[in-house]
């Protein structure tokens, strides 16, 4: 049977580069991954004002495998939650619009989890082996903060909780999601690394190269305040879900 792949990327009012960097990522998995098997690109609109649904449903017919949802409510985790539980393929994931990630690096994740070396596969800018590229001092502060607060509560041994390149066996989503991540914000990513790691999945760290994307809209001290709020909801789910009896 031929493996199925499906990629979400998270979208709101992207209408200066969604065409670009859609035909970007397309290209190359149509160049170079055709052997791993069917993959389909997934835009997941999160409440766009712009153009960016007529450009992405514009997408969705001139583009095979491009696919275009539209959902009203904002929040990356919701829309990730929303492509995933509709998906029927073997494999689902995301990456950012702006492909800060190494395109190169889709073969050895996808591969990992074709193989099933792996259950849950997530880029990492702080592995061993990670290159970046242009980042300000402040985002790099702000993310080993971030990461070093996440290994502290959860006791956790993936390296980068927040980059945007996570893939995952669909047969997992699930358990994962009843188990703890639930989040409709930013941090359901990370929820995921976290819930996984809960429940024994193997979770390969892949270094990545990355490159900064100078026009990024992330709000760090919004963002920050989200994820303090989120990791604490996360860490008392699990302690919920620990105590909880078993029949």
């Amino acid at each position: 049977m031929t493996n199925t792949i499906e990629i979400t990327i998270p979208i709101l009012n992207e209408e200066a580069t969604l065409a670009q960097q859609v035909k970007t990522a397309h290209s190359y998995i149509q160049e170079n991954l055709k052997d791993l098997g069917i993959i389909t690109i997934t835009l997941a609109d999160n409440g766009s004002t712009d153009n960016t649904q007529a450009i992405g449903e514009a997408l969705s017919q001139e583009l095979p495998n491009v696919n275009y949802l539209r959902l009203e409510k904002r929040g990356v985790g919701l829309a990730l939650k929303s492509s995933w539980t509709a998906s029927t393929a073997d494999i689902v994931g995301y990456m950012d619009l702006d492909l800060a990630t190494d395109l190169s690096h889709l073969r050895p994740a996808l591969s990992s989890l074709l193989s099933n070396k792996a259950d849950v596969v997530t880029g990492s800018r702080l592995a061993k082996g990670a290159k970046v590229i242009g980042r300000t001092p402040l985002r790099n502060f702000t993310s080993a903060c971030f990461n070093g607060i996440v290994k502290v509560i959860f006791r956790t041994s993936f390296s980068d909780g927040m980059c945007g390149f996570k893939f995952l066996q669909r047969s997992k989503l699930a358990p994962l999601m009843v188990e703890g991540a639930q989040s409709d914000g930013w941090f359901f990513a990370t929820e995921i690394l976290v819930t996984a790691e809960h429940l024994n999945y193997r979770v390969l760290d892949l270094p990545v190269t990355w490159t900064d994307d100078p026009n990024s809209k992330v709000k760090i001290i919004k963002l920050s305040l989200e994820y303090l709020k989120a990791m604490f909801a996360l860490r008392q789910r699990l302690q919920n879900a620990k105590s909880a009896p078993h029949s």
